[in-house]
C-alpha cells in the first residue's frame, strides 16, 4: 500500500519549493482566517460576559464532550494547571461547581450551574452566527464543497500523522 506522501498528485502540485511564497499557502491562509474567527467570536462572548478562556469550557461541558478537569485540558490541548485555574474562575463566577464522584472519590466531575446553563445556552447562537457571516455570500454548494474540501485536507493531514504516512 502506498503512503500519503509517496502517492503522486494527479495534476501538477500547486507549489514549487523553489518559488513558495508563505501568504500563497493554504495553511498560512487557514491559519489566517482561524484567528480572524477567533477575534470574533471572542469579541461576541464579551457581550455574554464570557471570555474565551471561559466559553469553550463551557461549551465543553454543556455538550458533554467533557466531564473532568482532565477532560477539559485533554479536550482543549492545555496543561491541567491552566483547566485547574479557570476551573477556578468559572467556580468563583458561579458557572459550574465541582462534584466529587460517588464511586470514586478521587474524582470530581464538572457540572454547569443554572447561571453556567444559561450562559452556554448563547454560545452556539455566537458560534453559529459568527460561521453565517463569514459564509456570506456562499451557495448551499460552495458552503458544502467548502466543507468536503476541508475535510479531506484534513484527513491527509491525519495520515501524516500515522507511521504509515510518516514513512
Amino acid at each position: 500500500m502506498q503512503t500519503l506522501s509517496r502517492q503522486k498528485p494527479t495534476y501538477p502540485p500547486p507549489y514549487d519549493g523553489a518559488h513558495y511564497e508563505v501568504a500563497e499557502g493554504v495553511g498560512h491562509q487557514l491559519v489566517n482566517l482561524v484567528q480572524l474567527m477567533r477575534r470574533e467570536v471572542e469579541s461576541r462572548m464579551v457581550r455574554h460576559d464570557l471570555t474565551d478562556a471561559q466559553w469553550k469550557p463551557l461549551w465543553l461541558l454543556k455538550s458533554g464532550r467533557a466531564a473532568t478537569a482532565i477532560e477539559l485540558a485533554r479536550e482543549a490541548c492545555t496543561d491541567a494547571g491552566a483547566v485547574t485555574r479557570m476551573v477556578d474562575r468559572l467556580e468563583d463566577k458561579g458557572l459550574i461547581e465541582r462534584v466529587r464522584s460517588e464511586t470514586d472519590r478521587r474524582v470530581v466531575h464538572l457540572r454547569l450551574t443554572p447561571a453556567g446553563e444559561a450562559a452556554a445556552a448563547h454560545i452556539p447562537h455566537v458560534l453559529a452566527a459568527v460561521n453565517n457571516d463569514l459564509l456570506r455570500g456562499f451557495s448551499e454548494r460552495e458552503w458544502k464543497q467548502l466543507c468536503r474540501l476541508i475535510e479531506r485536507m484534513t484527513a491527509n493531514a491525519q495520515a501524516l500523522q500515522t507511521p504509515e504516512g510518516n514513512a
